[in-house]
């Protein structure tokens, strides 16, 4: 077993208490990734092996992101082979205008003013509160906070702490216990069926089976955060399902349908309060208005001031969440243009076939010209109407040729890369998210002017000011060029292997169609989703593309084998020379 434990830097919770309390610098410098330009290779977390670089679901798929709540600032996402990464010099996270002041409102109110007053639970008999959450992100302050609330209205309480492995988003529980009377609490941990509220901070955490125990079906109910914060196995496998609807179906299955609730808490507590540690208390605010939380409002505000940190910021996640559970759609009214992944086209509605090529055309369409969007457009209906004549009743074969497709012919190039810059959706992105005067810094290997590394052979990146935008929308006007004689960047290894790649796909595709049919249909769609997997710029891009081809022949093989199947006995026995 371990012996000894070294650490490399202090851990990012450690850090963001000692910067809370003056007790280190704070630098005034943030990462910020454009999702435009970020191909979800996950490079980024293999150079940080960082839980604060998070999956950002879009239209295009899974890309990332960089929760500035959760970063400790160090900066070695920064190494990730990738042109999509900026440093924001100054200014700040943006946060809700101020307490009270609504989205479209003139001036201030006060959102909290009139808010009811909930009919708060008996416990004449011993109140259970299973919080459950992530490690770093205040679990241990709630149930702190609850237990002094309970004694200062002169309740027993017990309060029982398992913390986990919270530097790797381990997961963290908070067994609380109320009662009238201390001399009724006999037992610290909330047994098998004996909890009264489940307050899921976390989802994954929620889920565990350990926490489903506690659960009584028509006693206990679940108060749950509906956003899922990826565990620390994302680091690994950037492909990791997050699987929040089964999850979420788990705990309905077991509380059942009417005794669970699930809120976008981390979402709505971010725009609001501009930081994710607002989360949780955001939570408590929520399930006390439902009247699950057998203390009054008074009581729990008098334990955030007496806890005597970020005391008005905890009022106001408290208050917040008091009136998301009142009154939603006014909370919503004010979160919404202040959400950052929202915002950014984050989106698990799914989308018809028509939607995805027209989406999908219209955005090569921008990228080169209308030709190369029609292009995309004939070979698209060329494999619909195949697989509706060969496969009828089936489907998914267009779908991945679309998507697939349409992932080669969108190649970020020099051109691209510029577009994506100056479409005006990064700086967009950017103001919903920060705000005052602050300065950008691109962090890019231009093959052009990027020197090798000696040991590994790769690009270097390098730093670059705010003038290299003026560069950018030069670039972005001579995406015309690309592909033609003129082309600056057409003759680089990585350029000629990416428009090989266009060609070599319509060729699968032809053979595909060639040889469809009901028996080979899932091997078909599989073959043809093998460029999802080719991702990334560079000498990552190019692994990835090893990785494919590999990929590919072992479902060619697997395709044909399905379009020939074995013949029967009696045939084989004549090919091989025999006879009756």
């Amino acid at each position: 077993g371990v012996t000894v434990l070294v650490y490399d830097q202090t851990c990012a919770a450690e850090k963001r208490r000692r910067r809370k309390r003056g007790l280190i610098a704070d630098p005034p410098k943030r990462a910020f990734i454009n999702h435009l330009v970020c191909e979800g290779c996950g490079d980024c977390s293999v150079a940080s092996n960082c839980v604060s670089v998070q999956p950002l679901e879009t239209r295009l798929g899974r890309k990332r992101r960089i929760d500035q709540s959760n970063c400790n600032k160090d900066f070695s996402c920064l190494g990730g082979f990738c042109p999509s990464f900026v440093t924001v010099h100054g200014g700040g996270v943006r946060k809700a205008a101020g307490p009270g002041v609504e989205a479209g409102g003139a001036g201030a109110t006060d959102p909290f003013a009139g808010l009811p007053k909930p009919e708060v639970p008996g416990c004449a008999e011993p109140y259970g509160i299973l919080v459950t959450g992530i490690g770093g992100t205040g679990v241990i302050t709630i149930g702190a906070l609850l237990g002094m609330a309970a004694h200062v209205e002169g309740k027993g309480v017990t309060v029982l702490d398992s913390t986990g492995l919270s530097q790797k988003n381990g997961a963290v529980a908070s067994h609380v216990r109320i009662a009238e009377r201390a001399e009724d609490l006999h037992a610290t941990r909330i047994g098998a069926g004996a909890v009264r509220l489940l307050l899921g901070c976390d989802m994954v955490t929620a889920a565990a089976p350990e926490s489903l125990a506690t659960i009584d079906q028509g006693t206990s109910r679940a108060v749950i955060n509906g956003d899922v914060t990826p565990p620390a196995a994302f680091v690994i496998d950037n492909t990791i399902d997050l699987g929040s609807r089964l999850m979420a179906r788990q705990i309905q299955d077991i509380a059942g349908r009417e005794m669970a609730e699930f809120v976008e808490a981390t979402t709505l507590a971010t725009a609001l309060l501009g930081d994710s540690i607002a989360t949780n208390l955001f939570m408590v605010g929520f399930a006390y208005q439902k009247g699950l939380v057998p203390l009054a409002a008074e009581s729990i505000e008098a334990a955030i001031r007496l806890n005597a940190v970020a005391v008005e910021a905890n009022r106001q996640a408290f208050g917040w969440g008091r009136l998301a559970a009142h009154d939603p759609a006014r909370v919503w009214k004010t979160a919404r243009p202040l959400m950052v992944a929202k915002a950014e086209g984050e989106d698990d509605t799914p989308e018809s076939l028509d939607g995805i090529v027209e989406h999908r055309a219209v955005f090569l369409r921008e990228y080169q010209d209308e030709a190369w969007a029609e292009r995309f457009r004939r070979t698209v209906e060329r494999v619909r109407a195949a697989e509706a004549e060969r496969t009828p009743g089936r489907t998914g074969l267009a779908e991945a040729v679309a998507r697939n497709l349409f992932r080669l012919m969108s190649y970020k190039d020099e051109y691209e890369v510029a577009r994506l810059y100056t479409s005006g959706e990064f700086e967009a992105g950017l103001r919903r998210q920060f705000e005052g005067d602050f300065r950008l810094r691109f962090h890019l290997a231009p093959p052009l002017l990027a020197r090798r590394d000696p040991e590994t052979g790769e690009l270097r990146k390098r730093e670059f000011g705010p003038w290299i935008f003026g560069a950018f929308r030069v670039l972005a006007r001579m995406r015309r060029l690309r592909g033609t004689a003129f082309d600056l960047f057409g003759r680089t290894a990585e350029r000629r292997m990416e428009r090989r790649l266009i060609e070599e796909y319509r060729e699968t595709v032809g053979e595909i169609l060639d040889r469809l049919a009901p028996a080979n249909h899932e091997a078909a769609v599989a073959l043809a989703s093998v460029p999802e997997g080719i991702k990334g710029f560079g000498h990552v891009k190019e692994q990835s593309v090893e990785a494919a081809k590999r990929r590919a022949a072992r479902l060619e093989t697997e395709f044909r084998a399905a379009a020939d199947p074995a013949p029967a006995p009696a045939a084989v026995h004549a090919a091989a020379g025999g006879g009756d």
